[in-house]
């Protein structure tokens, strides 16, 4: 179809369907002649794929999904406001926006959706997901005939709005990262702390010039490119020392005799061409990366610093190098962070601004907004490459840009006092780093985001505005954030927000001055570690640290975090300091979600985002959960809307329950513990050794259906013990191991060296619990195990357990609890005693029933029986459970819910777990 074609077909389009809007009687009819009539698409039943499944807690429909393109589309009736959010079926409140945005986000890997259009048949929302923080483009009905064009990319795979989103910035990074090796192989000592110091700053400079020269920093386009042309491979390097010191002198110090293409190059100012750096001779190779490679080849303005800081500073160290990837926050996950913590806040503020009927109010409303957002300071205290304050400040000038173009529209005159009408400045963004090359790194994409938001309010104010010589800075300290005053970097009374990203480091992983960090940091009144102290992760000081700053102030914090912190026995210990001493709580939270880069090796990290801090909440909380957001009244550290309640370690169960108890600790060095094929072959050297084997069972192999043998010589006399050389060669191998140790308590126990170092074994017959577990099962798979087998510390057991112990164990009820209580390995469940079980809120049932979980709870080990060639592993396997498993199963769950008086119908894991949390208070106080 010809454009005119189009347009003419546009026009009927809305001509045919203006008026009209019934999302289920005409969704389907609407599409397919828009793709037809419009697009020219011959076959749009092919194109277009309608209701869609997607699996998420109950099966949902898309309502249009065009793979090709890889747009989802969600359909709403005429009525429907798409700015509003409505009430779902599991009581959140989500806009038609979100709704799409679930639906995505549980869709196979292999449907992938680049865009989301929401629509009501009079306006279609355009979402791109790959610039998630800006807003929709919005495209009327009655538009269509004259912007046909905006929708594309719904037919055409290689739209230019596509083509034009390849990841520049990566780009960018592999190609400072190829320029880099180059430079470093010519450097006389390339091991030397110095030579890699002034290489990392000889690269900085470098993607300076290159960015200033493509964004007209420089003046005229290829300047720094033709300068260095002029002088050629040999007089490459001189080049480069000479224009480096023009470039840190203004024009009036400046030799007068120098070339008149040096001294055209403008004053910089800013400290980023200040001091001597070590320069290497510039090769064949080298000059032609940077003349040909990195000047010719490629266009540096359209750069996202957000994204490129990071991935110049990840390219540039030689850990991440050597590591082999590069690893940093994606723009979607930074705006996760800023958006709660205050931006949505101030595009709400701005869209109110923008309904104001009368114009002298509303434009100076504008103005007293254009000067909050100047007004603001935000502290990043692990900034990195400063992709956080980059990202904000960015997101600041957006509305700033908006604000200007609202309040002076085409009408543009300015008075004396604006004749730069920015007031937001890179000056009000403080950050913490200790890595020096960081540091240079985060000061240089504020200065580039800085040019690339002035040239848009060019666009909008018509008239020239000098970039240079640079007039502001960001306020980037170097140092250990832990160790340093927060408040010498900006004082607390003028600081708003706290956000970042801190490192990632388990208590067990800390190294010596990680971990003398934390013991300074979380200390008492008195100024004494806390006895958790020495057991908590590195992330938490940077808690402890904003929670004292922000104690009696307005100040509100965000930070990104490994999810440990809101699980298991850590949350405790850090989250009772901060309630305790500084009155904190948390306005909103994003529960465990992945972690992802925009690196090309991604690094995935489970992590949640907790926003918190003293100050008053105006409004309700907010707390997401896979792109769905609720309002709730509280949040609680282990990110529940639940009491503040703290599940400490306890020694004994708060209930009338059998106690739990860890299996045994071997620490034999691999002597006594045997495969079956190990055992059969020892039993043929060593018949006599036959009687003193008993299965041994960790919490991997009672699920995986694997078998171990241990040899257990807890009764075996001397004289048979010498009976059995093979034996006591294992023996003897076992006391050396011990006497080995570093431990002392282990080189004692060298002394027993027939015995398990730990001996737990029950006297009766027991309940057994897998220590760690999938987190992909709905159930941890536990049961019954005799007596002669023997308990491994990576399980736990219930002696004298019954069968109404396991219905209530194995049941929705508890397995929630586990999940919002326990630790975790990496996301595996990590079970404990001392935590889930000995803190779980036992039901009160009646007799009756008592006794109808126990009838459920033997219909789970009979519907098990029923395939005794399947692992527990198989059995437990969404994908695989048996039919007769999971009504088992799903009966034993009804059934304990009703001990506790739940209603079954209503019921959500994080209600119930809300409820149990209520219990756990009640009981504890007794």
């Amino acid at each position: 179809m010809t454009d005119a074609e189009k347009r003419a077909a546009a026009k009927q389009f809305y001509e045919d369907w203006k008026g009209k809007g019934d999302e289920k009687q005409e969704t389907q009819r609407f599409w397919m002649a828009l793709l037809s009539k419009v697009f020219g698409v011959a076959e749009p039943d092919k194109l277009i794929e309608f209701e869609l499944p997607v699996k998420i807690d109950r099966t949902s429909f898309v309502d249009g999904y065009i793979a090709s393109t890889e747009v989802l589309i969600e359909q709403k009736s005429a009525d429907i406001d798409l700015r509003k959010g409505y009430k779902q079926s599991d009581g959140s409140i989500l806009s038609p926006y979100q709704q799409a945005r679930r639906y995505a986000g549980n869709m196979t890997y292999d449907q992938r959706v680049r865009w989301i259009i929401v629509c009501n048949f009079k306006e279609f929302h355009i979402h791109d997901l790959k610039r998630p923080h800006d807003a929709p483009e919005v495209l009327l009905l009655s538009d269509l005939p004259k912007e046909y064009h905006r929708l594309n990319f719904l037919v055409d795979t290689q739209d230019e709005n596509i083509r034009r989103e390849m990841e520049l910035s990566i780009q960018a990074g592999e190609l400072v990262g190829k320029l880099y090796d180059a430079l470093l192989k010519q450097y006389r000592d390339p091991e030397s702390p110095e030579t890699l110091k002034s290489l990392n700053e000889l690269c900085v400079r470098l993607v300076f010039c290159l960015y200033a020269e493509d964004a007209g920093i420089f003046g005229d386009h290829l300047k720094f490119h033709n300068y260095m042309k002029r002088r050629g491979v040999s007089g490459a390097r001189s080049a480069l020392l000479e224009l480096f010191s023009i470039l840190d002198q203004r024009p009036e110090e400046r030799d007068p005799y120098k070339d008149e293409d040096l001294l055209s190059f403008p004053y910089v100012n800013g400290s980023l061409f200040s001091g001597d750096i070590e320069i290497p001779r510039i090769n064949e190779e080298i000059y032609e990366l940077i003349i040909a490679k990195a000047s010719e080849g490629f266009d540096w303005s359209e750069i996202s610093p957000t994204i490129f800081g990071a991935v110049f500073e990840s390219t540039l160290n030689p850990e991440t190098r050597r590591s082999g990837g590069m690893h940093y926050t994606s723009i979607e996950n930074i705006h996760k962070v800023i958006d709660p913590l205050f931006l949505n806040g101030l595009k709400a503020e701005l869209e109110s601004i923008k309904e104001m009927k009368v114009d002298k109010t509303r434009k100076q409303r504008l103005i007293e907004f254009q000067n909050k957002l100047a007004s603001l300071k935000f502290l990043d205290p692990a900034c990195g490459s400063g992709n956080f304050l980059t990202e904000t400040y960015l997101s600041l000038r957006r509305l700033e840009n908006e604000a200007i173009m609202l309040r002076h529209g085409d009408q543009l005159v300015f008075g004396m006092d604006e004749s730069n009408p920015i007031k937001v400045s890179i000056a009000q963004f403080y950050g913490i780093e200790i890595n020096d090359f960081a540091v240079t790194v985060a000061k240089t994409a504020l200065w580039i985001a800085e040019s690339q938001m002035m040239k848009q309010t060019e666009d909008i104010v018509h008239m020239n505005l000098e970039f240079l010589p640079l007039t502001t800075n960001a306020n980037i300290a170097e140092g250990n954030a832990l160790a340093l005053d927060w408040e010498s970097v900006v004082p607390k009374a003028e600081l708003n927000y706290i956000m970042g990203n801190p490192p990632f480091v388990g208590y067990s992983l800390q190294t010596k001055q990680q971990k003398e960090d934390i013991l300074s940091i979380y200390v008492d009144e008195r100024g004494k570690p806390y006895k958790t102290a020495g057991k908590i992760d590195y992330v938490s000081g940077w808690y402890f640290k904003a929670a004292e700053l922000m104690m009696g102030t307005g100040i509100r914090t965000a930070l990104v975090s490994t999810n440990s912190i809101t699980q298991g026995e850590q949350v405790a210990g850090i989250w009772k300091p901060l309630y305790d001493r500084f009155g904190i709580h948390i306005d909103f939270a994003h529960r465990t979600f992945r972690w992802d880069s925009e690196a090309s090796i991604k690094a995935h990290v489970h992590c949640v985002i907790v926003g918190f801090s003293s100050a008053p909440n105006s409004g309700k909380k907010l707390l997401f959960s896979n792109d769905r957001v609720q309002e709730v009244e509280n949040i609680n550290a282990y990110l529940y809307d639940a009491p503040n309640v703290l599940i400490a370690s306890n020694n004994s169960p708060i209930c009338d329950v059998p106690p739990m108890r860890s299996g045994g600790k071997p620490v034999e060095g691999g002597n006594l513990i045997f495969t079956d094929d190990e055992k059969n072959a020892f039993i043929l050297a060593e018949p006599k050794a036959e009687k003193f084997f008993r299965r041994f069972v960790g919490a991997d192999d009672y699920i995986n259906n694997i078998t171990r043998w241990c040899l257990w010589l807890l009764d075996a006399t001397p004289s048979e013990l010498r009976a059995m050389p093979n034996v006591l060669k294992r023996v003897e191998a076992v006391r050396q191991f011990r006497l080995e140790s570093v431990k002392a308590a282990t080189r004692e126990f060298a002394e027993q060296p027939t015995r398990f170092m730990e001996i737990k074994q029950p006297e009766t017959d027991y309940l057994l619990i897998p220590a760690t577990s999938s987190e992909n099962r709905k159930y941890i798979p536990i049961g019954f195990l005799s007596k002669d087998v023997v308990a491994s510390n990576a399980a736990s057991f219930v002696s004298n357990a019954t069968l109404y112990h396991f219905g209530v164990l194995t049941s929705n009820v508890h397995m929630a609890w586990m999940r919002a209580v326990c630790g975790r390995l990496e996301m595996r469940y990590r079970y404990s005693n001392n935590i889930v079980y000995n803190n779980f809120p036992w039901p009160s049932p009646t007799e009756e029933q008592k006794a109808k979980i126990t009838e459920t709870a033997q219909a789970i080990l009979d519907a098990r029986a029923l395939y005794p060639d399947s692992s527990l592993a198989d059995l437990y396997d969404e994908l695989t459970m048996p039919p007769e498993l999971r009504k088992a199963h799903q009966d034993n769950d009804r059934a304990v819910m009703r001990a506790y008086g739940f209603d079954i119908k209503t019921m959500t894991e994080p209600s119930c777990v809300a409820e149990l949390m209520k219990m756990y208070l009640e009981l504890t106080k007794k």
